[in-house]
Formats: C-alpha cells, structure tokens, sequence
C-alpha cells in the first residue's frame, strides 16, 4: 500500500473515530423531576416537543415525602438510562436534582423556576431569604403535609395558562411533607456539573430574585422568560428549547 492510501486509510479512520466519539458523548435522555405543589403531567407538552426532537424524555413522579425519597425515586429513574442522562427540575424538583445529580450518568442540570441550593441550604431557608407573593398555603388535618389551595391554585401557581389547564394542576397536585421543604442539601451536585436555569419573571411562587441570585452563585448559564410559575406548561417550546441547548452542550 502506497503512502497515499496509507493516508486516506488512516484519516477516514480518524474520521470514523471522532464520529463515533461524538455520537457516544450525545445526551439523549432527559430525565424530569416535577416541583411540589403539581405532578408529571403538566409536562406533557414540553416532553413531547423534545421526543419530536429525537429525546427520550422520563418524568420522575416522586412522593414528596421527604427529600431522600425523592432523591431515591430519581436515581432509580435514572439507573433505566442507557447513556448519560440531562436532569430537569422545577421548583422543589431543583432541590431534588441538586443532590441526585451527583450520580455519575449525569451529565447536567436544568433549574426551570427552581431552588437551587447550595451546601447546607433548605427550601424554607431559601424561600425565606427572599419571599415570593402570596402563595394561599394550607396544612392537611395531620399538620404534616401542605397543598395550595385549589380555588388559587390558577392565581399563585399558573397565572398564563387557560383557566381548564390550571384547574387540572390544581386537582392533580401532589401535597408536599413538611419534612421535604426543610431539609438540607448535602452536597450540590451544580458545583462539579454543567447548569442552565429558567427564570420565570412573573413567578409567584419563587421570588424572581432569589432565582436570578442562585444561578448566579451557580455560574449557571440563564435565560429569563416571561412567565408564572408554571412556565414548563405556559412557555413549553421556549422551555424545550433551552433543554434541548443544554442537552447538546452537555454532550460536548
């Protein structure tokens, strides 16, 4: 074989390889973990956009009964995998990934109009440090869950979405234990991982602020989208879009 074939051999293999390479480092799987307040279901658009888009899109529906459940509930989504996997949070679900993260199939973090906590830090000491809008909060008769009040659910929680869209949140809204919203992250996951974060700039439930200051600590990259709460339903494009960005430059 003559020196010119020789090199054609070699750079088509060279090719092949680095093709290759890509294709395996490609982030396919999306894997979303629902806020409190709301379950999986409001993420029915968002997810269908992406699987169009040639995602595997799993949503995580995690009890909210404590933050260790929900991590477990995670990662047991996750371990179904092939591949690395892209994880989404809303709201508390932002608690939950920052520690679920840490599983080494991760390979990023989307906060979408979530917590997005540090070492140390709850959901109520965060919450506190900057508070929202009036959120019409109630207790369960055992004193150990909260739920939002359905008859406001469409004020505080979904603003921008039609009324028969909130009124299903709003019925279909997992309680959440007391003992999920104070407990403490242990190690955040955003600090050894690629982040992108969501503020919603009408939120109602997360002071605006305090979103804009986490990601910022985070060094996440953000995008600001005019929306309530519930911007993963109301802005579901926008929303998979910066998903779908995010999943390709993880895989980079």
């Amino acid at each position: 074989m003559n020196r010119r074939l020789l090199f054609t051999a070699a750079l088509a293999f060279a090719t092949t390889a680095i093709a290759f390479a890509a294709e395996a480092a490609a982030v396919k799987n999306i894997v979303i973990v629902h806020g409190a307040l709301a379950d999986g279901s409001g993420w029915r658009k968002a997810t269908e956009i992406l699987q169009k888009r040639g995602f595997n899109v799993t949503i995580v529906q995690e009890p909210i009964t404590s933050l260790d459940d929900d991590v477990a509930a995670t990662k047991r989504v996750l371990d179904l995998q092939d591949g690395p996997s892209l994880l989404v949070g809303h709201s508390y679900g932002g608690m939950v990934i920052t520690e679920a993260g840490n599983a080494p199939n991760v390979a990023g973090l989307v906060y979408v109009a979530a917590f997005q906590p540090d070492k140390g830090e709850s959901l109520l000491s965060l919450a506190s440090s900057k508070p929202a809008g009036s959120m019409d909060i109630k207790e369960t008769k055992d004193g150990k869950y909260l739920y939002l009040d359905p008859a406001a659910f469409a004020a505080d929680f979904a603003a921008d979405l039609p009324q028969a869209e909130a009124d299903f949140l709003a019925r279909s809204q997992v309680f959440a234990s007391k003992q999920a919203f104070s407990a403490k992250i242990a190690e955040p996951a955003w600090r050894t991982k690629p982040s992108w974060s969501i503020v919603a700039t009408e939120d109602r439930a997360i002071n605006p602020e305090l979103e804009r200051d986490m990601a910022k600590r985070a060094g996440s990259d953000v995008t600001e989208i005019k929306a309530s709460h519930a911007v993963f339903a109301s802005q579901a494009e926008k929303v998979a879009d910066i998903i779908e960005k995010a999943a390709r430059k993880a895989g980079e």
